[in-house]
């Protein structure tokens, strides 16, 4: 593997060969433009790590205090990656794209900035480290973002109707929603008062 190498005027974290492979811990906006344009012309693989179970660490505030330490009551999962892929939905019905999920543990290490009040109360993450890798889930193709889809999902579903499958809220099945619309995979076929209805794509033959 070369690391950290220039492809198309680009630098890339490895490349494997001919594959290309990027590491993205969160916004998938700040490289959207960098993976569209290299799947044009290249196989690329995206790595991006989720916290399935996340500690939270909070550094001293004042002189005297101690090093707190807690498990966030969040739980993140493979289908939370709909909330980033948003940002490029279109390639996962693209040959040359690639996402690999990686469930894992990891502490968050946060340090209070009085200058940060409107965030978190003024407690900023500064580390994330790992702790733990418990599996990586492979999305390399339409079958497997379709295959997370929760069976006895009726043929005809709102978003609604898949927050609920999910078990999750029904902003992220908007998302969830939106990616699968904009590969290629549901199509809206009504509507419900405001509230758009989907159904799975069909190939044709």
């Amino acid at each position: 593997d070369h690391v950290e190498v220039a492809v198309d005027g680009y630098i890339v974290d490895v490349l494997r060969g001919d594959l290309i492979i990027e590491v993205q811990t969160a916004n998938f906006s700040a490289i959207a433009r960098k993976i569209r344009d290299l799947v044009t012309r290249h196989r690329v693989r995206l790595v991006y790590p989720i916290p399935r179970d996340r500690w939270i660490v909070k550094m001293p505030q004042r002189t005297g205090d101690g090093v707190t330490r807690r498990r966030s009551p969040k739980h993140l999962d493979v289908i939370d990656a709909f909330g980033e892929l948003v940002s490029f939905p279109e390639l996962i019905a693209q040959a040359n794209f690639q996402l690999d999920v990686v469930l894992t543990e990891e502490e968050a290490v946060r340090r209070f900035d009085g200058r940060k009040r409107w965030r978190r109360r003024g407690w900023v993450t500064v580390e994330r480290r790992l702790l733990k890798v418990y599996e990586t889930v492979l999305l390399h193709n339409p079958a497997d973002y379709m295959s997370m889809i929760p069976i006895g999902l009726p043929e005809a579903f709102l978003t609604s109707d898949l927050a609920s499958a999910l078990g999750r809220p029904r902003h992220l099945a908007q998302k969830v929603a939106y990616c699968l619309r904009n590969g290629g995979l549901i199509e809206k076929v009504g509507s419900q008062g405001n509230a758009a209805v989907y159904a799975k794509v069909h190939a044709s033959g």
